[in-house]
């Protein structure tokens, strides 16, 4: 059995993500690309207290679009600023803490 480092539990019982995920501020925000490509780009995660990468996977899956998880930055293809703010709210983050511009 895996212990979590942090607060002790066993890992399936660990809130230490959750908890995580309360005090992040995040800041939802658009960039064109190349050839005039749109990217949907998140700041603001701890990548020591959330799984960026996990929380990446989800948003492309219900985006329906590629995209990547690097340095604490995740960036989707496309415009989904209207959408990602009710998504990053599903995956437990506060709506308060979430900054679409």
């Amino acid at each position: 059995m895996e212990v979590c480092k942090i607060c002790g539990l066993p890992k399936e019982l660990c809130v230490c993500e959750t908890i995580a995920r309360g005090e992040q501020k995040l800041v939802v925000t658009m960039t064109k690309r190349r050839f005039g490509k749109m990217m949907t780009v998140i700041e603001g995660f701890d990548i020591k207290t959330v799984d960026v990468e996990q929380i990446a996977k989800k948003l492309k899956g219900k985006m329906a679009c590629g995209g990547t998880a690097k340095d604490g930055i995740i960036e989707l293809q496309g415009d989904h600023r209207r959408k990602i703010k009710a998504e990053l709210v599903k995956l437990g983050f506060p709506e308060n803490m979430i900054d679409v511009k």
